[in-house]
Formats: structure tokens, C-alpha cells, sequence
């Protein structure tokens, strides 16, 4: 399934709560979170900025490996197509835990990427805050730690 038709089948089925308010549970916003999440990574791997442009708020603090800050503007502006050095992009383990109209995703992330000819494979670990605003779920902050062991 390509990446596009995999984001329109979510945002049909259930990229809002609004329109299917008896599926709000926690469990189904785990599961939505965890669909978004995995949105949000394969938008990223492909260079895909209007969708995530979508899912991170306008005010979304991203928090970087080496403790910089930057803001949705500066993080879309990095984003790279297809063609860039990233060549998986994919959490290895999500959990998310609901409280109300927000949910914090946290796990682990692998990347493998192409640097000076050489594939490497990193590791982090991640925590995303969302928040439910509207009609349809946003990042609003994220971080991502590398795992060195």
C-alpha cells in the first residue's frame, strides 16, 4: 500500500474522534496515536511535509539529540525528499498512555541511514505529547534520545 493511500485510509477511518465518538475510548485513541505515529515516520523517511505539517501543531516544541529546540517552521524546513540519506525510518516499539483530550506516546525508533557510503543503523528513544484539539489529534511536543547501548 503506498504512503498516500495508507494517510487518506486513516484519515477516513479515523484520523478524527469527532465523527466516531462511541470509538473514544482509550484503547481507541492508543490505537490512533499509534497509527499516527507511524504516519508521521514513514511522512518523515519520504519527505512528505504537508503531512507533517498536519500532524504537528503550529506550536510544537522539538526537542533534538543534542538538546536544541526547534520550531515547526526550522524542523519542516529540514525535512529532506525521498531521495535523502534515510533509508528506514520505523518505531521498533510504541505505548501510549491516555490522559483525557492528551496522549503521550513513548518507545523506540530505528533508523538506518547512508553516511559517507556506510549504512548505519541508530537507535532512540521517544516520547510525543498529543493532544486532542478540534476535530483531529496533534503533536505538540516530541524528543527523541539516542540509545547508545
Amino acid at each position: 500500500m503506498s504512503f498516500m493511500r495508507f494517510f487518506a485510509m486513516l484519515a477516513v477511518l479515523g484520523f478524527s474522534t469527532h465523527a466516531m465518538p462511541q470509538e473514544n475510548t482509550d484503547a481507541a485513541v492508543q490505537s490512533k496515536i499509534v497509527a499516527l505515529e507511524k504516519v508521521w515516520n514513514q511522512a518523515y523517511k519520504m519527505g512528505d511535509k504537508k503531512s507533517l505539517d498536519q500532524l504537528l501543531d503550529d506550536a510544537v516544541v522539538l526537542v533534538n539529540d543534542d538538546g536544541s529546540i526547534q520550531t515547526k517552521k526550522e524542523f519542516l524546513a529540514t525535512v529532506k525528499p525521498q531521495s535523502s540519506h534515510e533509508e528506514q525510518v520505523e518505531p521498533v516499539s510504541i505505548s501510549v498512555r491516555v490522559f483525557g483530550s492528551t496522549a503521550i506516546a513513548t518507545g523506540v525508533l530505528k533508523t538506518k541511514v547512508v553516511e559517507n557510503g556506510k549504512t548505519v543503523v541508530r537507535r532512540e528513544r521517544f516520547i510525543d505529547t498529543w493532544v486532542h484539539k478540534g476535530e483531529h489529534w496533534v503533536c505538540v511536543a516530541t524528543d527523541a534520545t539516542p540509545m547508545l547501548h
